[in-house]
């Protein structure tokens, strides 16, 4: 998957705030993703994250 830094990831799976979006902030092996709803920053390994993609923003412009 083309995934950059900045691009804005909507998920499957809600965060518990409610939130279904994360920005990304890190790539490599894992990533590094914080919630756009309340700020919560988690790692997690490359597959999962691509497995659980739904949408990618990328300067305002959907992918």
């Amino acid at each position: 998957m083309d995934i950059r830094l900045n691009d804005k990831l909507t998920m499957k799976k809600p965060h518990p705030c409610g939130s279904f979006s994360w920005l990304v902030l890190r790539i490599g092996m894992d990533f590094k993703l914080r919630c756009t709803g309340c700020g919560h920053e988690v790692m997690l390994p490359r597959a999962k994250v691509e497995k659980n993609i739904r949408k990618i923003e990328r300067d305002g412009e959907i992918i």
